[in-house]
């Protein structure tokens, strides 16, 4: 099996989790608390893998930058994708918003100069409009 497969499928499973439980905790919670306690969630991981470091990361100007700018992205997203579960159905939000890949695909091809084919082309048109038609 290749080495990086039984981590991959263990970020589908966790992916998924993550997908699953803000639906529930905005039952119990408003959006900007269920983020709060997602945070202190995010930092008590943040904490072990530093620990697993050593106390020591590697730096680098850019690299923090846009590590940080990750954590920001990646902050500010899931807010957003707190409120869509707490207004809508979880099932269409996830759904929806799972469509990520295709600003990254973008990004990509536009700034790291990642060739596209058609067939890429056509798979990035197929996924919006299943956006369409989830939505509707």
């Amino acid at each position: 099996m290749l080495n990086w497969l039984p981590i991959a499928l263990a970020s589908l499973v966790l992916f998924g989790l993550w997908g699953f439980f803000p639906k529930i905790a905005v039952a119990y919670l408003d959006p900007r608390s269920a983020m709060v306690y997602h945070a202190l969630g995010t930092m008590l991981v943040g904490l072990v893998v530093l620990f697993s470091l050593k106390l020591q990361p590697d730096f680098h100007p850019r690299g923090v930058l846009f590590a940080l700018l990750t954590g920001m992205a990646g902050f500010a997203g899931t807010l957003c994708f707190f409120m869509a579960a707490d207004r809508g159905r979880i099932s269409l939000v996830v759904s929806i918003t799972a469509l990520y890949p295709l600003v990254t695909i973008l990004l990509a091809a536009i700034f790291l100069k990642e060739a596209l084919t058609v067939k890429q082309l056509s798979g990035m048109a197929c996924a919006v409009i299943a956006i369409l038609l989830m939505s509707s």
